[in-house]
């Protein structure tokens, strides 16, 4: 028994389970053999009684006698038929002489329905469905260190080398760039720079590559993961990053091909065409590739939270787009001011069906009455692009275009300061938009968002983040929204008018934990980032408790990935992409599986609010 609590406690999500649980488990886990070819259970028959755990040897997994998965120790088998009570959806055998843990099922099912257990076990049925539909497996380049996508040892060259020879020698080596050592920093000349710096500025091929390199190259460490660097290059409208050791030592470089599938490649383009466009219309263009790169994305099977953040970039790039050429249109600024991204787009937490949310600050000193005026209509300007691009600023009048979110810095530190005289719900749903879920997108005098001017505004709206009364007011707002777990059979529906029978998966089961998280990263000490990366924050400053912390995460993570297969799907359909399901139409595991995602936000809301109430956690 001790053999087999040892085996199975050390592959996931067996993991999770402490040692009273473990061994409870490996006390009724009978051994099976099977002989290589010897079918374990069919396609059809079932329910399936027992989950199984593949403990020595491989089993396969077939579909109307395809291949779809070859499974080796540690891996899982079964339990979509068992806890549903349906006939099993595809067949199993011994690929090889093979040994499995056989774990009945009145033991195992309180188990997989923990919401520890969510994310790993929808994440298998997601994946072989996936593959059942005929995808290829994925190569996840997104999940994987950087450094293991290094395909050449780096090609180096000297800052004084002509221009010509490096050429020949990225052309002999079928290199698209080159690494310039000079010093503490590093260079870097692409084939693109080539073709821009060189052939068309007519610049003379005999002169050294300093002449052209940039320097200092964006760089990033050997243990970053690809999905990180991929946002990083649409990010900075960039194709290629050197690769260093911890020591700093050059080990190669990757570029956009090497962190997506072929397929996917999408975003670079639609990032490229949006910095290239002069006109509104060039940005329409450009704008519509926006929804098949999503599609193309979800078919290579990038995680969804992923796509979203990528999604976003590719909106930052629109927006920053729109507002330089609304600058451009409408003049200088009288006073600098910064635009700011707000909400899902502020967390790059964006899915097809989300709005824009936005706002507007400008510094008072030599503001005159006219400074109100202008970001109006550079405001105005950008809401209406970003329209006939296809995408919609926010509904509810969150936007720039809106006085509420355009002010200058006096008035939005004003607001701040009554917030404990008149917390009307209006105010309150302002402020905590602009203090805790917004990022600077794009500042004058800077040209981007994160430097200079810009920068020095955002700073100082941010400063009333540590209002005293603001973390009372998010813990409420992290208590307000209830996921639906008043259950009329499955789920808490619309019952009348067009979204009659479904569920509103956003403010049902996101809202509350992005609600959460927005508080508990305020507690911490971490105000920005995206929902999982404030939940992290909160669990390693113990705001949360890391069984709470890890309940939501994986909650989000389910959750979203549900939310954004079904926007895919509705835009396959020519459909608007929006967040009502029905839950009949899903199948039973992934149902039952948002169930209990639901209870357990509920779960960690109640148990908060009675320590809130107590005083216990405020941060």
């Amino acid at each position: 028994m001790e053999d087999i609590a040892g085996f199975l406690g050390s592959h996931p999500p067996f993991d999770e389970l402490g040692a009273d649980e473990l061994a409870r488990v490996a006390a009724v886990t009978e051994i099976e053999t099977f002989p290589g070819g010897k079918t374990i259970f069919s396609q059809g028959t079932g329910p399936v009684e027992y989950l199984r755990v593949v403990r020595a040897g491989s089993v396969e997994i077939l579909h109307d006698g395809r291949v779809l998965d070859l499974l080796g120790p540690g891996e899982l088998f079964g339990h979509a038929s068992m806890l549903s009570a349906l006939p099993a959806g595809f067949e199993a055998r011994a690929a090889e002489d093979t040994l499995c843990c056989r774990i009945p099922a009145d033991v195992i099912s309180p188990l997989l329905a923990r919401p520890d257990f969510l994310r790993f076990i929808a994440r298998s049925i997601i994946g072989r469905a996936a593959a059942g539909a005929g995808r290829a497996p994925p190569a996840d380049p997104v999940l994987r260190r950087v450094a293991t996508l290094i395909r050449t040892p780096p090609l180096l060259c000297r800052a004084d080398e002509p221009i010509r020879e490096a050429a020949k020698r990225m052309t002999a080596g079928e290199a698209s760039a080159v690494l310039v050592p000079t010093g503490e920093a590093l260079g870097i000349v692409t084939d693109r720079d080539l073709r821009s710096r060189v052939v068309a500025a007519g610049a003379s091929p005999d002169a050294p590559v300093s002449a052209i390199m940039t320097a200092p190259a964006y760089s990033v460490r050997a243990d970053s993961l690809g999905g990180d660097v991929l946002l990083d290059m649409l990010e900075r409208g960039i194709h290629h990053v050197p690769v260093l050791s911890a020591a700093g030592e050059v080990l190669g470089g990757v570029d956009g091909d090497d962190l997506v599938a072929a397929e996917a490649r999408k975003p670079f383009l639609l990032r490229r065409a949006i910095g290239l466009a002069t006109t509104a219309a060039d940005l329409a263009s450009a704008a519509a590739g926006l929804s098949p790169m999503i599609i193309a994305l979800h078919d290579a099977r990038v995680a969804a939270e992923q796509i979203a953040a990528i999604r976003s970039v590719v909106l930052d790039a629109l927006t920053r787009r729109l507002v330089e050429l609304a600058v451009t249109e409408v003049g200088d600024p009288p006073a600098a001011f910064t635009w700011f991204a707000l909400g899902s787009l502020a967390r790059r937490e964006t899915v097809p069906s989300s709005d824009v949310d936005s706002a507007l600050a400008w510094q008072d000193e030599h503001a005159g009455p006219e400074a109100a005026a202008y970001m109006a209509q550079v405001a105005r300007s950008v809401d209406d692009g970003l329209k006939a691009c296809g995408v919609q600023p926010d509904a509810h009048g969150t936007s720039a275009a809106n006085p509420l979110f355009a002010r200058s810095l006096a008035s939005w530190r004003a607001s701040a300061q009554s917030l404990s005289e008149n917390p009307t719900r209006e105010k309150a749903l302002i402020l905590v938009s602009i203090l805790t879920d917004s990022r600077p997108l794009w500042g004058s005098g800077a040209g981007t968002g994160g430097t200079g001017t810009g920068a020095s505004v955002a700073d100082a709206l941010w400063q009333e983040r540590s209002h005293p009364d603001l973390l009372r007011l998010l813990a409420r707002f992290a208590l307000h929204f209830r996921p639906p777990t008043g259950f009329l059979r499955d789920f808490v529906v619309e019952h009348s008018g067009e979204r009659r029978g479904q569920l509103d998966i956003k403010h049902g089961g996101l809202t509350p934990i992005v609600d959460l998280a927005r508080w508990a990263g305020m507690a911490a000490g971490a105000p920005g980032g995206s929902t999982v990366e404030r939940l992290c924050a909160a669990e390693a400053a113990g705001t949360l408790d890391r069984a709470d912390a890890r309940t939501l995460m994986e909650a989000f993570g389910f959750i979203f990935s549900l939310r954004l297969d079904h926007q895919v799907e509705q835009l396959r359909r020519g459909e608007v992409p929006g967040d009502f399901i029905d839950p009949k139409t899903l199948d039973p595991l992934p149902r039952s599986y948002l169930k209990e995602a639901f209870r357990a936000v509920a779960s960690v809301q109640t148990g908060l609010a009675t320590e809130l109430s107590l005083g216990v956690r405020w941060g």
